[in-house]
């Protein structure tokens, strides 16, 4: 083998650490603002019983998310007619940056002891840090409140064995 073949793949190295290093810090200077803000508006003008966390967890991997703390306010009076009513938290919307710098997004799904686990997070997409606008943020909060609907209220008719009469 060549050494100019060698070189070449430590250059493309190099430049693949520059757009990992480039892609943390534009999260660090702008992405991870944008999403925050975005989420604390959203929040704001919708109090439907959500809150906005930013999160650090294992050295190098950031997350904002958006998530159902508590049951919204103006429907309390219908739940106290359901004694055995109870609120479920969670549910949350989560922008993560992944190791790469690109920005993961999912929805986790509360977690109730006696459902299945194995289904608990969706997918939404992977974005370059540079994809990440208000227009995106606000679209998967959509895209979010229509998996937290699903699960609230599951449609039966697409399980196995369902006849449509």
């Amino acid at each position: 083998m060549k050494i100019e073949h060698l070189e070449e793949r430590v250059n493309d190295y190099k430049a693949s650490i520059k757009t990992v290093v480039d892609k943390k810090t534009l999260w660090e200077s702008t992405t991870k603002k944008l999403i925050l803000n975005t989420l604390r508006n959203t929040a704001k003008s919708y109090n439907i019983g959500w809150k906005v966390q930013e999160l650090n967890w294992i050295h190098n991997n950031e997350a904002v998310n958006i998530i159902f703390d508590s049951f919204p306010s103006d429907l309390i009076d219908c739940t106290n007619k359901i004694p055995a009513y109870q609120f479920i938290q969670g549910g949350a919307l989560v922008f993560s940056q992944s190791y790469s710098g690109d920005v993961y997004i999912m929805v986790l799904l509360p977690y109730v002891e006696q459902l299945p686990i194995e289904n608990n997070n969706i997918e939404l997409g992977i974005y370059n840090p540079t994809e990440i606008t208000a227009k995106l943020i606000i679209e998967k909060v959509d895209e979010f409140l229509k998996e937290m609907i699903k699960w609230e209220v599951p449609s039966y008719k697409t399980e196995l064995g369902f006849q449509h009469k």
